[in-house]
């Protein structure tokens, strides 16, 4: 089992705001969290990767066998934890090779030069190296770059487990196409699990979840195939679809 999370209560400013998530991944698992705004899922996300506002009052996540409920975030990370966020933000002053050096336990300040590395990451992102190496991280960059390059310091990492809180959100069709299909090769090559959270069905065409589930009121409260659940949401959308659910349970 990659992921197990038990049970979990979490509060924010003494809110609380999930309410008994219960959650499995297994290895080379992709697994797809819907709904709709405010249901809870960046607050799972955000709880996964170790973000410290994020209280857990009760309840355990366990990664890789280990229980990691209360670990701090580079510890998680280190673990093999990685988390690529709905907005990356623009630093002046580091330039994105060295961003991306540093994902990969590189320090470009004191190891000699070597491209090869950062080259061959951004490659698979579909950035060309000598475009975007020495530009200041995500200064300028579109809504697709800013997610290119996220995915790229990601890949650096060689995660076990990567969630995606929204990449899909702010970008164009074809950028779509070239996280999907970067995603997918390397989910496939390193066997490597990922819990996608979005609102709608664009990325997952591409990734092609094993499992969907559905959040509402800090809960899971649907679960079924990407087969099964994405043409439901598509004809009745989310409140209709768990209103359905929760009558007929």
């Amino acid at each position: 089992m990659m992921l197990e999370v038990q049970g979990l209560y979490v509060s924010i400013d003494n809110r609380e705001v999930l309410r008994g998530v219960n959650l499995t991944v297994d290895e080379g698992e992709v697994v797809a969290i819907m709904g709709h705004n405010a249901s809870g899922k960046t607050t799972l996300a955000l709880t996964l990767a170790g973000f410290p506002q994020y209280n857990i009052t009760k309840g355990r996540i366990i990664f890789r066998g280990e229980d990691i409920t209360y670990r701090a975030i580079h510890e998680r990370a280190k673990a093999g934890l990685a988390i690529a966020f709905q907005s990356p933000p623009a630093i002046r002053g580091i330039k994105l090779k060295d961003m991306i050096a540093l994902a990969g336990g590189i320090n470009p300040w004191t190891s000699k030069s070597d491209t090869g590395f950062v080259e061959m990451i951004l490659r698979k992102v579909n950035m060309e190296p000598s475009l975007y190496m020495d530009r200041e991280l995500n200064v300028g960059f579109s809504g697709g770059e800013r997610k290119r390059s996220e995915l790229a310091q990601i890949f650096a990492m060689r995660p076990k487990l990567i969630i995606l809180d929204e990449i899909d959100s702010g970008v164009d069709i074809d950028s779509l196409r070239i996280l999907g299909g970067s995603l997918r090769e390397y989910l496939e090559a390193n066997r490597c699990s990922a819990i996608v959270i979005t609102h709608h069905r664009h990325i997952l065409q591409y990734l092609k979840p094993n499992k969907v589930h559905i959040m509402s009121n800090g809960r899971i409260v649907l679960s079924g195939s990407y087969e099964e659940l994405i043409p439901k949401i598509e004809a009745l959308g989310y409140e209709a679809l768990i209103k359905g659910a929760t009558a007929s349970g």
